[in-house]
């Protein structure tokens, strides 16, 4: 999944976007805000259609069928988290996309979707 922040893309094959960085910075007084993406490419359909905005909320918990973003060994993934009989993972929703087992990966939740907009029709996500 790729993500749209300030104008800097972050895609499936590359690393991390200085300005997602940019935008991670714990001092920054709007940290805790949540804060917007536009979603790029069709990893995550038909939930988050490419050029859909979704609205994440800084956490660093997650639980089973979350959506989120994750720090995942450097690279940030927007995914649903699963967690059961087959343990922690990562799963985009189309299935062309490979899921990634986090066992012994170095990982983190970073934020939750809270909110999806397509085309002004706005969908709310309460876990």
């Amino acid at each position: 999944m790729d993500f749209h922040p300030r104008n800097e893309v972050v895609d499936d094959n590359k690393q991390e976007s200085p300005a997602v960085e940019e935008s991670m910075n714990k001092t920054d007084c709007s940290y805790n805000e949540p804060f917007a993406l536009q979603v790029l490419g069709d990893s995550m359909e038909p939930e988050f259609p490419d050029g859909c905005i979704i609205i994440l909320e800084r956490t660093d918990r997650c639980a089973h069928g979350m959506y989120i973003m994750a720090l995942v060994e450097g690279v940030r993934w927007f995914r649903q988290y699963l967690n059961d009989e087959k343990g922690e993972r990562l799963i985009a929703l189309n299935d062309l996309y490979p899921e990634i087992p986090l066992e012994g990966l170095d990982w983190k939740p970073e934020a939750i979707a809270i909110q999806r907009n397509i085309k002004r029709e706005v969908k709310h996500y309460d876990y």
